[in-house]
């Protein structure tokens, strides 16, 4: 078995970043974080951007969370709560910048 080369030192401890976003992208609707932070993060990207997102479960509920960055402001909203299967598609789609 053939071992992957190591992670430069730098990227070591980097998690998934969002690509840019496609031309013919699908628009997600944010909404104000709504029952406060208690969630459970089951995936996230990279917070080395002003922003990132997290794939959380709250309430039997699964939804992405995007937090930003802006002018010394952290803002934080949502979208996609309900559904795991429905939201996991929306989460694959945004890791490949076709939705966001």
């Amino acid at each position: 078995m053939v071992e992957p080369p190591p992670l430069p030192e730098y990227d070591r401890f980097h998690s998934a970043h969002v690509p840019e976003l496609r031309p013919d992208h699908i628009p997600l609707r944010w909404e104000p974080l709504r029952y406060g932070n208690r969630a459970r993060v089951r995936d996230y990207t990279c917070d080395c951007r002003p922003t990132f997102y997290e794939l959380c479960h709250s309430g039997g509920e699964c939804f992405i969370r995007r937090t930003r960055r802006l002018n010394g402001q952290v803002l934080v909203d949502e979208c996609m709560r309900g559904r795991t299967a429905r939201t996991l598609e929306a989460w694959t789609r945004l890791l490949a910048g076709e939705a966001g």
